[in-house]
């Protein structure tokens, strides 16, 4: 190959010509094509999955170009890029020459050449070097491409070579002498290697930097504004929103995989039996209380009185026998009438395992009555740091309720969202898989804890007609499994640990909404225990 090559990336002439310094480059890219560039900067190893033809190769070009112009002392090192096939290793070349010139580095002509790997028909590369000593390479797929080398390994479109377990050995290798890696890929698949690296960063299994950019993403930060400076044509919201109907409307059914970043699945159950099996114990008590019909219609006196009677019975001698050393966190899944309402508190242990201390389902008990028993047990949480509660729909009251009471720095109240399951659930299941989390062993918890599917690429709550029934013949619709989920959620939020005592004596007690929870105010009331 020879100098012309360079010459085939063409840029249009209303983009000024770049710099040595920075400013003006970097005003080539987009939004999500800078949000990678400064990912890879602070990163030794990121991982993108990514649409279709949304320009992320012209980006990781001029971070190659970027890396290997640069001299020793400001972290330059060799960019090997790995395609799946000889196009794209050209392709890239082209592009990182287009580069090289856009920021006025000093490179040689591209080379193209065979090295000698040991094979009988050598490994065909592509070469670019630069002033610096350092050079961009681009290899083939084969996890011996990397042999001896040394540098910033770009693996593009990742989920389509054809052993890239392999390649990623043989990639992370390099990180032991100050490599770094980018890999990089359109899904292929959600039983594909790359889609199980990415379900390995969302659940902190991997420490890699991760980032997720959709077509519709790419539309957001100028992509078709892009595209029509690019053809020299006008751009118009009319023309984008045409433009992007025709995009969807070609690739059809394979739209979700290859447009909205969702990796084709077989759905199914998400966590299996036995996983959720071995993480039971026996000892942990599951309480339930239903109330009965007409209950709501009581006076408040009689509904708060016998609502702190159960709380009395129940939770207190659980609440009194939990290590006070120990930082206590907790999660809700409200519901009033159809589902349970669960409790579910936890408290961090010595070695990290996220012990529950109890679960407790309330069954058509009012609003009011569920504010009381929530504050009851937090109240009591030794070392309390952490709530979680769910806040879609009327449960919105309840979380709001706590947050005021605890503070919004100890209640976050969470209004779930696919991207909020996208983010939280893999932790969930890595800490299943670790040993890191304790279960009660119950029936009705199992079944629930089975309720989460993979749906469009993520696992979630199955849909609202998929209800089961309870021991209890009562409706669910995996009502535990979101409190345990939201448990686990709280205990790695952001914590501060507190030495909290309610107050509420003289007037703040007389005018609380809910009622001082003492032994000596239930006794002054004069209710018989457990009557309405």
């Amino acid at each position: 190959m020879t100098a012309p090559l360079l010459e085939r990336k063409r840029l249009p002439t209303e983009i000024p010509k770049i710099g040595h310094n920075g400013g003006p480059p970097l005003d080539l890219l987009l939004g999500y094509q800078k949000a990678l560039l400064e990912t890879t900067a602070l990163s030794t190893v990121v991982v993108v999955e990514k649409s279709r033809r949304i320009g992320y190769t012209w980006a990781i070009a001029a971070d190659a170009v970027l890396t290997s112009a640069a001299e020793k002392a400001a972290k330059g090192m060799d960019t090997l890029y790995i395609g799946y096939n000889l196009d794209m290793a050209r392709e890239f070349i082209d592009t990182a020459g287009a580069w090289a010139r856009l920021f006025d580095r000093v490179c040689t002509a591209v080379q193209e050449e065979l090295f000698d790997d040991g094979s009988d028909d050598g490994i065909k590369a592509f070469r670019i070097s630069f002033a610096s000593g350092f050079e961009i390479v681009a290899l083939a797929s084969r996890p011996r491409s990397l042999r001896g080398r040394q540098g910033y390994v770009i693996i593009d479109e990742a989920a389509f070579h054809d052993d890239l377990t392999e390649l990623l050995k043989s990639a992370m290798a390099l990180l032991i002498w100050g490599g770094r890696v980018a890999v990089i890929s359109t899904h292929n698949g959600a039983a594909h290697p790359f889609a199980q690296l990415v379900e390995d960063c969302r659940s902190g299994k991997k420490p890699y930097a991760i980032l997720r950019v959709t077509f519709d993403d790419a539309l957001k930060d100028g992509l078709f504004k892009r595209i029509q400076l690019v053809k020299g044509e006008a751009w118009s919201q009319a023309a984008e929103d045409a433009w992007a109907a025709d995009i969807y409307a070609s690739y059809g059914d394979a739209a979700d995989e290859e447009l909205r970043v969702i990796p084709k699945n077989k759905g199914g159950v998400w966590l299996p039996r036995d996983l959720i099996v071995a993480r039971m114990s026996p000892d942990i008590p599951v309480l339930r209380w239903e109330c009965e019909a007409g209950f709501v219609d009581l006076p408040d006196y009689a509904r708060r009185a016998v609502a702190l009677d159960w709380c009395h019975q129940n939770l207190k001698p659980l609440l009194d026998a939990l290590d006070p050393a120990r930082m206590s966190v907790y999660g809700h899944d409200y519901a009033r009438l159809r589902d349970a309402s669960v409790g579910w508190p936890a408290q961090v242990m010595s070695d990290l395992t996220l012990r529950t201390v109890f679960v407790f389902e309330l069954r058509n008990v009012p609003d009011e009555e569920q504010k009381l028993i929530v504050r009851y047990v937090l109240d009591r949480l030794p070392r309390f740091v952490r709530a979680a509660i769910d806040a879609g729909g009327n449960g919105a009251s309840l979380a709001e309720r706590m947050r005021q009471i605890f503070g919004p720095d100890r209640v976050e109240e969470v209004k779930f969202s696919t991207e909020w399951y996208r983010v939280n659930m893999p932790p969930f299941k890595a800490a299943l898989e670790g040993a890191s989390i304790l279960l009660p062993k119950d029936a009705d918890i199992l079944v629930d804890l089975g309720q989460f599917e993979m749906r469009d690429g993520v696992a979630q709550l199955k849909r609202q007609q998929a209800r089961t029934t309870g021991t209890d013949g009562n409706k669910r619709h995996g009502d535990a499994g979101i409190a345990a989920v939201l448990a686990h959620y709280a205990s790695r939020l952001p914590q501060q640990d507190y030495g909290y005592a309610p107050v509420r004596t003289g007037d703040a007690a007389r005018h609380s909404d809910l009622p001082d929870f003492t032994d000596d105010d239930m006794n002054g009331r004069g209710f018989a225990a457990g009557g309405y």
